[in-house]
């Protein structure tokens, strides 16, 4: 009896053996070759195989660092090297050799064109709002308003360099900014002697023209942001962009009402839809208006800047639909991208509760903090790259 008893015992525990192994086996199995169960290196969840996940989609530039490929969107376009590189002491050559190597895509887009346009490239960008993406413009309007920037005046930042040079083989710029810190500067001339000058939204040049000089290149700025500066600061001398023969508008468009007045500026008719409805755009930019007065940011650039080089813990939050680099910033950067020297006026310092917030104000404001930009982040960026040689900017001494 006590033999059978023991038999008994034997045969069950091999069986479990058995199923436990199996089990075992099972899910070693599921583990491996299961996509469900896979992990990216980044933590995240994904159903795509791993032959999947590192696959290259040309021609988009495939991500430095896995990042959350929903919201993030860390893959881009390329566009051809239209940039000038005869320059021995270029940004670009520097970069490559820095800490912001890895970052730094020397092929992206940093302002659309009509060439950029086609509805598999709508499609890609519609998963982006604001200014990062086409996600809030329609498609009619998008297409008939890139249509326009078809000049080599729309897709070149410095189009006109050749003609300008003087036998310079390096294209200096001055970004300024609208920092207190330039009040009382006597930085004008200095700035002016650059062979571009870029200034954004209410860059009032009027009486200050020995701390901030007189020329403007570039003016940047969003539908939005100009709408605001008018209203904000009319009252301290700001009637409008800078105008001159010069000048050049950038966009950067966040929304379609961007898209919209360009268009309505480069064929010289009034507004016909949205929140400007009969606005004339020359009471922005002037009566001296072609189409070579207009460039656009490209949406992948914005996006870039957002996850390479400003990577805020704002995108951690509720705030994160609304974040972007500011105006400001994406200036800053856009020369970076295309510049040979840089050189940053007005832009904000570890000691930049000394000064006002903007160097036209009439009495002290400190700077203030929204949630749409990471002014601190910026801050330290700057630092950084000032640091790795790639910009000057001013401070006091």
């Amino acid at each position: 009896m006590m033999y059978l008893l023991q038999l008994k015992i034997c045969i069950l525990s091999g069986l479990f053996l058995s199923v436990f192994i199996g089990f075992y086996m099972m899910s070693e199995k599921t583990n491996k070759h299961d996509p469900i169960s896979q992990v990216t290196k980044s933590g995240l969840h994904t159903t795509k195989s791993p032959e999947e996940t590192v696959k290259p989609t040309k021609p988009l530039t495939e991500t430095a660092k896995p990042t959350e490929p929903d919201f993030f969107g860390d893959k881009y376009t390329s566009d051809d090297n239209l940039l000038q590189d005869s320059c021995p002491t270029s940004i670009r050559k520097k970069v490559l050799r820095s800490d912001f190597g890895e970052r730094f895509l020397p092929n992206i887009p940093v302002l659309q064109w009509a060439k950029h346009f086609s509805k598999p490239e709508y499609k890609r960008l519609s998963r982006y709002y604001g200014a990062h993406g086409w996600g809030s413009v329609d498609i009619t309007v998008l297409q008939d308003s890139l249509a326009i920037l078809n000049v080599s005046a729309n897709r070149i930042m410095f189009d006109d360099w050749e003609e300008r040079q003087n036998g310079s083989q390096c294209i200096r710029c001055a970004v300024v900014g609208n920092g207190g810190i330039l009040k009382g500067s006597k930085r004008g001339q200095e700035i002016d002697q650059n062979d571009y000058v870029f200034r954004t939204n209410g860059a009032i040049i009027e009486g200050f023209e020995e701390d901030v000089g007189v020329r403007t290149s570039f003016y940047t700025f969003s539908t939005n942001t100009l709408r605001n500066s008018l209203r904000n600061y009319a009252g301290l001398g700001f009637n409008g962009p800078p105008k001159s023969k010069e000048t050049k508008y950038i966009f950067l468009p966040d929304h379609d009402r961007d898209y919209i007045l360009m268009r309505a500026a480069a064929m010289h008719t009034k507004i016909e839809t949205g929140s400007e409805r009969g606005v004339e755009p020359k009471q922005y930019f002037g009566d001296d208006l072609s189409v070579e007065k207009f460039k656009m940011y490209h949406p992948d650039f914005i996006r870039y800047l957002r996850n390479r080089f400003l990577h805020s813990n704002t995108l951690k939050t509720k705030y994160k639909e609304i974040y972007r680099p500011s105006t400001g910033a994406v200036m800053l950067l856009a020369a970076l991208h295309t510049c040979d020297e840089v050189n940053a006026y007005g832009f904000m310092t570890a000691d930049y509760g000394k000064y006002s917030d903007h160097y036209y104000d009439k009495s002290f404001h400190p700077v203030h903090f929204y949630a749409n930009h990471d002014l601190h982040m910026e801050m330290v960026l700057w630092q950084q790259l000032q640091t790795a040689g790639l910009i000057k900017i001013y401070m006091h001494t």
